[in-house]
């Protein structure tokens, strides 16, 4: 069975908002997208050459597949994420070297980490860096002062 391309584009502007935003549809198809096409296929198959069940069987394996694929790619992505702010919040007191994009290279104590936008930077001076921009990283200073010595 053929099914004919749909046309979602909507091309009417609503005359009481002149600003120039522009609705745009939906790029993505969702779960129930997919169950409105099934249903439309089935509602305007040819009676006399009806569409095998494992052909819908298969459509739908396929897109619980797309679907699963799309969900470890966001978890991926969120693991990504959280093993740069643990990478970020180890770097805390260490004396690291930094090379910022123009080239100057700069060095310091690690005092914070400040997340922007889900990207963790650590702090050297006041000044924040991503962790791409870190070339070496050394331990802590060691504190010279004796403290708590007992005569």
């Amino acid at each position: 069975m053929q099914v004919s391309s749909i046309n979602t584009a909507t091309t009417t502007t609503d005359q009481t908002d002149q600003s120039s935003e522009s609705q745009l549809p939906v790029q993505t198809l969702n779960q129930d997208d997919f169950l409105k096409l099934i249903v439309t296929q089935l509602a305007n198959q040819d009676p006399m050459d009806p569409e095998k069940d494992t052909d819908f069987i298969a459509q739908m394996a396929n897109f619980s597949s797309l679907e699963q694929a799309k969900q470890m790619s966001s978890d991926i992505a969120a693991m990504r994420s959280e093993q740069q702010l643990l990478q970020a919040n180890d770097l805390i007191g260490r004396v690291v070297d930094v090379q910022t994009p123009d080239g100057v290279v700069d060095g310091g104590t690690v005092t914070g980490v400040q997340v922007e936008a889900g990207v963790p930077n650590i702090i050297v001076d006041g000044q924040a860096y991503t962790l791409d921009e870190v070339f070496s990283v050394a331990p802590a200073a060691a504190n010279t002062t004796t403290q708590g010595a007992q005569p």
